[in-house]
């Protein structure tokens, strides 16, 4: 069966329209009924629920933004009341208040379904094992795969982040052919089987599914060369659900949205008007089942683009691009704006002779912005013939230079240095008191 559910992935456009706009509407009057600042926010703008005909009416709705969860922490956006509530999750931010998301046992099946969907699209079944390396917690990572591998019928390995000598061994002893992380923590255990002598044909896996940090295409090749695997893009957050908001399928041409359960816009970040499909923007999200916390044109601070092109695959609805940064970290150097995501794509380009691994480090000296690339040779690497390596640090910054349009400094830094990550990596360290 190439499908979890066809009948709502295969769904015609116009069915699928139709069915939005009955959930939103809906969706809509338990928002403005039960979360004060929902009815205050629209009451301010001068829309009611009357005014929602279907989805093309989104933009008479207000915005919501992450702030409006920590103002109203930790239950003030819940839409239901705490005795339908029966899980807790909460994002790991590193200033301010935590976002909570609450969830009701309908919520909880919705998100098993559309995260047994996403397994699916990487040709996962009933048979396959699957290793849950994301981190369990309050973190929606391992919890959000593991319903979905229980729903799709697999057998689950709950062995979660970290101890990445266990990791291996239960792949090896179980035969595992799924696992579940992040992209920087599946480029660590390539590393980490290299230095063990563990070839990727000693384990039995066919594909990776990779979330909750930015990666590039060249990160992709770079890890489906390195692990001999499949590498899928999963997109999610712990505000709309968790993993499994959207998934590539086999065509790895974009993620396909759920849309039978979330709302996809894209908006211009700067104006926050609607784009049409193609153009690249800022991801907002309209929830239309989540019962525990329904957010309406949630900003994502997400940069991606939407198509409704039909899918080799079958599959209607429409799929975003891959993130290519945040509207909100990225960096400005000098003036120019550069996201984390278009240096990682030069980076990868050299991996016969850099590691996967790097350090953006960037800096305020006499007023004047400062960039700096830290990277590690691979072990063995002509380290004695100092003319190839200026020459491969000079061609970086020519590339670097054409691509970002800032000049940087290349710093090759000792073997094994750079930080290595078994969950979100942390690629960015800004100095500046800005």
């Amino acid at each position: 069966m190439k499908y979890f559910n066809e009948k709502i992935e295969c769904m015609e456009r116009s069915e699928l329209k139709k069915l939005q706009s009955e959930r939103l509407i809906k969706t809509l009057r338990r928002v403005y009924d039960n979360v004060p600042a929902y009815r205050k926010k629209m009451d301010d703008m001068g829309v009611s629920v009357d005014d929602i005909k279907s989805i093309d009416d989104l933009p008479k709705l207000p915005f919501t933004v992450k702030q409006d969860l920590r103002d109203n922490y930790p239950f003030g956006m819940f839409a239901s009341p705490k005795k339908d509530i029966i899980r807790i999750h909460a994002s790991s931010g590193t200033t301010g208040k935590l976002t909570v998301v609450g969830y009701t046992k309908n919520d909880i099946k919705c998100w098993s379904e559309v995260m047994a969907r996403a397994l699916k699209m990487a040709g996962a079944d009933e048979n396959a094992v699957v290793n849950v390396a994301y981190g369990y917690g309050l973190f929606t990572g391992g919890l959000g795969a593991h319903y979905g591998a229980e729903k799709l019928g697999a057998v689950v390995v709950p062995v979660s982040s970290g101890n990445t000598k266990k990791q291996i061994m239960l792949m090896k002893d179980f035969g595992t052919e799924y696992i579940c992380c992040t992209p920087s923590y599946a480029v660590y255990l390539s590393e980490y089987m290299e230095s063990e002598g563990i070839k990727p044909e000693d384990l039995n896996l066919k594909a990776g599914i990779f979330g909750a940090e930015v990666w590039t295409e060249e990160m992709r090749l770079e890890i489906e060369k390195r692990l001999k695997i499949k590498a899928y893009d999963i997109y999610g957050l712990s505000e709309i659900i968790g993993p499994g908001v959207s998934m590539e399928c086999e065509a790895q041409n974009g993620m396909h949205f759920a849309e039978d359960h979330f709302v996809p816009e894209i908006v211009d970040p700067d104006t926050l008007q609607p784009l049409p499909y193609g153009e690249k923007g800022e991801l907002v999200i309209t929830t239309i089942t989540k019962e525990g916390i329904p957010l309406i044109r949630y900003r994502t601070r997400d940069i991606t683009s939407l198509t409704d092109e039909p899918c080799s695959c079958g599959r209607t609805h429409v799929r975003m691009s891959k993130i290519t940064g945040r509207s909100d970290d990225m960096l400005i150097i000098r003036g120019v704006n550069v996201f984390p995501s278009q240096i990682e794509s030069v980076l990868m380009k050299y991996t016969d002779y850099i590691m996967p691994s790097y350090l953006i480090v960037v800096d305020r000296i006499n007023m004047l912005d400062k960039l700096q690339i830290q990277i590690e040779l691979i072990p063995n690497l002509f380290t004695d013939e100092i003319k190839k390596i200026e020459n491969m640090v000079s061609n970086i910054k020519s590339d670097l230079c054409a691509a970002i349009s800032v000049n940087t400094d290349i710093k090759i830094v000792e073997s094994g240095s750079i930080t290595r990550s078994e969950g979100k990596s942390v690629r960015v360290i800004d100095n500046r008191k800005i």
